[in-house]
């Protein structure tokens, strides 16, 4: 089990498909409709909880965020390389996207810099071997991708 890092902090992430909910939240909150019990909200709700959101978004350390979108990038471009056949012009476009940021950024990033950096690294290198078993096979499918493992997460 993986975990994703949000403003709230660490979320537990299975990798099993959840069922999705009838209406997004936000449209749940527009609707004035409630996602427990079919209570509906008011406005002045929905404006409490949009203000809580983004009190809790603007204590958040923007590099923190920056670092989550680049590991998002390098699972996107991991999925890509691991499809059968790989995806590789799929994967290619999240690996300069993270490489934009992390190479951009560099130690602006804080700690999260040097595993972003090892990871945009590995990604790099799978791509490469990957886009070689595809160009050696031809036609033929390639045998299985090994991708790399999730760089560190990034640190709160």
């Amino acid at each position: 089990m993986s975990t994703l890092w949000t403003p709230g902090g660490e979320r537990p992430v299975s990798r099993d498909p959840q069922p999705q909910p009838s209406a997004p939240p936000y449209q749940e909150a527009a609707t004035g409709v409630a996602g427990d019990g079919g209570q509906e909200i008011d406005e002045a709700e929905v404006e409490a909880r949009l203000g809580e959101l983004r009190d809790q978004l603007a204590e958040t350390p923007v590099d923190g965020i920056v670092a989550q979108m680049s590991y998002q990038l390098f699972e996107v471009a991991a999925l890509h390389l691991s499809l059968q056949p790989p995806q590789l012009d799929q994967a290619q476009l999240a690996i300069d996207a993270m490489a934009g940021l992390v190479e951009t950024l560099g130690d602006r990033l804080g700690p999260n810099a040097t595993p972003l950096r090892d990871g945009l690294s590995q990604i790099r290198m799978a791509f490469v071997q990957i886009k070689g078993q595809v160009t050696a096979a031809g036609d033929a499918p390639p045998s299985p991708p090994t991708v790399p493992s999730d760089p560190a997460p990034p640190q709160s």
